[in-house]
Formats: C-alpha cells, structure tokens, sequence
C-alpha cells in the first residue's frame, strides 16, 4: 500500500493566493460565446440575451476574472467591428479558426456579461495585424472618462462609466507561426514594449501581461522568453505560459505524472525572469500568468478536419472534448503546483470556460451541465484562497514510462486565517492501490476535521452528460488526521480551528 505524510505549519508559507489564479478564458471560438454565454432564444436568456443557467454555473465556479477575445482569434480582432449599435456592425472572417464572427458579441456585451457573472475582463490587444494605435483606442474606450473621441464613443454606445479594465494582455502567443501577425522574439518584445508602455501612459492604473511561450515545446522556449523580457521588462508586469495535456497514448500513470513536467516549466520561467533582473540591476520582480492550461486532446483530428473542410461557418462545435475522470484528477494535479508556486504564479486562466475545453457545457435547445474537471476547480476556487503553506510532504513512489520517483501522493495546503481554516488537497496517482495519508496538524494545535470530500471513480474514463453526472464529489467519512485514499482519487480536506 502507498503511504504518504504531510507535516503542515503555519509558519511556513509560501505567499498570499492571489485571487486571480481561479480566472478563466472565454475566446470568440466554436461555441463560447454564441450558444455558450449568449444566446437571445434560449428559455433561460435575460434581457441581455446571456443564458442564465450559464452564468450561476460560472458564479458556483467563483471565476475573478475572465481572459477575453482570445486566444488566436485576438491576433486579427478589429474591436471597432464589435461595438455600437449591432446592425452596423462588421462581420469579420476569423483566420485562426476559419469561422465567420458575426459581432453580435464585442466588448460592451462582455464588459456587462463579466459583471452578471461576478467577473472582471482581463482583455487582450492585437499585436499581429494591429499596433500600439488600436490598443491605445481600445483602452481609452474601456477605461477613461475624458470628453475624447473613443470615451465619447462608448457613452454614445449607452455606456456613460469606463469599464475600468485592470488587465492587458500584450497580444496572444506571438512567437507560433501559426499566429496572424507572427513576429520574432525581439519584432515582439519591442511591439509589446512600445504597447505598454504607451498604455500606461494614458492609464497608469493598469498591468500589462506579456507573451511568452506558447509551450515548453517550442524550439525557442527560453530564448523567446529572455530576448522579449530584455525588450519590455520595464513596462510590463507579467509573463505568460500556455500548456496543454493529453493522454493520447493512453499511458495513465505517464499523464498523472505530467503537473512534473509543469513544475520545471513554471521554475524554468521564473529563473529566466530574474535573470534579466539581474543583468538590468532592477528592483522590479515579474511574476507569472499561467493564462491558457488544460487537459486538450479528444476532439483534435475532428477539429482539425472541419476546419479545412467547412470553413467560414459561424459558431460551430469545435473543441468541445468531452472530458474523463482521469482528465479532472490531472487537472486537480495542476492547481495543486499552482498553489505551490503562489509567490510568483499570481494569474492562471482555465482555457476554457464554457462549451470550448470547458468545465462548463451547453445543449443548444436544452440544459447547462458540469463536466468531471469542474469540481477541481471548483474545490479549488473555493477552499483555497487565503495563504499557500510550504508543507512537507513524504511519500513512497513509483516509475511511470517517462518519470522516475513520482511521488504516489502530491498535495498542498492553504490557511486562510481570517475563517481560521485549513484546507488540504492531495491526490493519490496510483491507480490501483489505496495510500494511507496522515496530516500532521503540528502547526494547527485544535484544528478538527470539518469535512473531507473526494472525486472517485472505478471507471477512468466515465464522463459527464446533459442527462447523468457519473463525476461528482462524494462525502467521505473521517476524523483525526489518519486517512486512506481511494486509488486514483482528488481528495478535499477541510479543518477548522
């Protein structure tokens, strides 16, 4: 049998959780935004035409903020095309997914979705086909209240207060070649610079996210990241990473293991990060934004084939995996190494929201539902806010094909002092032996169980559906701090002082 201990302090911490670590995406792309959060016909919709069973699925979720347009569809986003009155507007081929974007949606409608969901925008600028001219436009429609032009345009549009957006992200995966407007590593770092800069020239309230990788993978993973901090270091804030998983090899102990993968990643950013530090002799610190990550890879080769088949259609199903139990434990396995490296991952966006490698799914004549990797997330987002501890974890282990020693449990703890409660995730990896887990409270003196709930399934691939939710959270009964862990389970401790 697997065993593992978690000795937790108080004393020993990690940093504050940002809030912002349970932010999501929402990309004009398939079926997020139309028939997703917004679809005027459906028996749920409100005066705005959002679909309300959506947005109290959102607000269950508790998601801060919300990164918007995208993705690749920001890379050729003319934002003008998508304010003002709606029979005006411009309907626009989108090339990264070769659909048809009709505008119906577009920064005033988001700006009022985000608010009925409890949410903020965190808004993207084209950096491909578009420049530091458009972004400067964008932002002083969004955030200022001076009698100029595009300020006066948006009270025009029937919004008289700025939307007072806090959150730029400088363009989206600018070093892929697939992306409109691709640039290199200095091309960008310089555009982005530039952008930031003049942005907080006319709004020095707001942060900036710059590029970095779209993978680990990437043949300049690295260098990108070094030679575009070395342009825009002093004007930006952020950097970002994008990662995807897949089990397409259907190696399950492998695709459990790889939150490995995404701790080297994260350590690898940050040292390059402090790197430029250094040679600049700067007193700032840039932190990270994790703002694409997710289980990615069911609905690929179909994808891939409507895409070149039927082009320019609007709002098809695309990217809409339907995902497993073994995908929501792998997503568990992600925000566990968030957690553990809150003193520098402050933003993370799950890609995506609704419909699109979403938590959230949508019958288009029908109901909203849960897919299984809602409820990490949604445990997450909802016990683990407060201060991210620096416990001390020892397990037994095992090989996977392309791992060594990967520990049979990984977990983390957050204390949120003002509830005086400890919250514990862990998840034992192995898939076909229980873990006996003790929790030292030795930091926690009169700290007792509240409750403990857990994702378990005999069934590695069972998924959820409009009509039955084989993925729920079950209660699981326990006292003291000695507990055995179902194989392959997400597990969620909560202590009260």
């Amino acid at each position: 049998m697997a065993k593992a201990t978690l000795i937790v302090d108080k004393d020993f911490q990690i940093a504050p959780v940002d809030e912002r670590l349970y932010g999501s995406f929402i990309e004009h792309l398939g079926r997020a935004v139309y028939t997703g959060i917004y679809q005027p016909d459906h028996e749920t919709a409100d005066e705005d035409g959002f679909r309300k069973d959506v947005i109290d699925l959102v607000k269950e979720l508790n998601v801060p903020i919300v990164r918007y347009p995208g993705g690749n569809f920001v890379s050729n986003f003319y934002w003008e095309d998508s304010v003002g009155p709606k029979d005006q507007r411009k309907p626009r081929l989108d090339l990264a997914w070769r659909t048809l974007e009709p505008n119906e949606v577009g920064i005033q409608e988001f700006a009022r979705w985000a608010k009925k969901a409890g949410s903020k925008p965190m808004m993207a600028v084209n950096l491909g086909t578009r420049g530091v001219d458009a972004a400067l436009n964008l932002l002083e429609y969004c955030n200022l209240d001076t009698d100029t032009h595009y300020a006066n345009l948006r009270r025009s549009h029937g919004d008289d207060k700025p939307y007072d957006i806090k959150l730029w992200c400088m363009g989206n995966e600018m070093d892929g070649p697939w992306q409109a407007g691709h640039k290199t590593a200095k091309e960008y770092g310089h555009l982005a610079a530039e952008t930031a800069k003049a942005m907080k020239m006319m709004d020095d309230s707001i942060e900036c996210v710059v590029c970095g990788s779209s993978s680990k993978y990437m043949p300049t993973f690295g260098s990108w990241e070094q030679e575009v901090l070395e342009e825009a270091y002093d004007y930006v804030d952020y950097v970002s990473l994008h990662t995807y998983w897949s089990n397409m090899a259907d190696d399950t102990p492998e695709f459990f293991a790889q939150n490995i993968d995404l701790e080297e990643f994260i350590e690898t950013v940050i040292h390059i990060c402090d790197l430029v530090k250094a040679k600049k002799h700067s007193k700032k610190q840039i932190n990270l934004s994790f703002d694409e990550w997710n289980v990615w890879y069911h609905s690929n080769d179909q994808d891939d084939k409507d895409m070149k088949d039927r082009p320019w259609r609007k709002h098809p199903h695309l990217l809409e995996d339907i995902y497993t139990f073994e995908d929501a434990i792998v997503d568990g396995l992600a925000l566990i190494t968030f957690l553990k490296h809150a003193d520098r991952v402050k933003i993370a966006a799950l890609a995506q929201l609704v419909n699109v490698i979403a938590p959230i799914m949508t019958e288009e004549n029908g109901k909203a539902w849960r897919q299984s990797i809602f409820y990490p997330f949604y445990h997450a987002s909802k016990y683990g806010r407060g201060i991210s501890l620096n416990p001390v974890l020892r397990s037994t282990s095992h090989d996977t094909s392309a791992h060594e020693g990967v520990t049979d449990v990984d977990a983390a703890a957050v204390w949120d002092e003002e509830k005086q409660q400890l919250t514990v995730f862990a998840v034992n990896r192995c898939l076909d032996q229980e873990a006996d887990f003790h929790i030292d409270l030795r930091g926690f003196e009169g700290y007792t169980l509240s409750f403990w709930e857990a994702l378990e399934s005999d069934d590695l691939k069972a998924v959820n559906s409009a009509e039955e939710e084989k993925v729920h959270p079950i209660q699981k009964e326990g006292s003291g701090n000695e507990f055995r862990l179902a194989p392959a389970s997400w597990n969620v401790f909560v202590f009260k002082g």
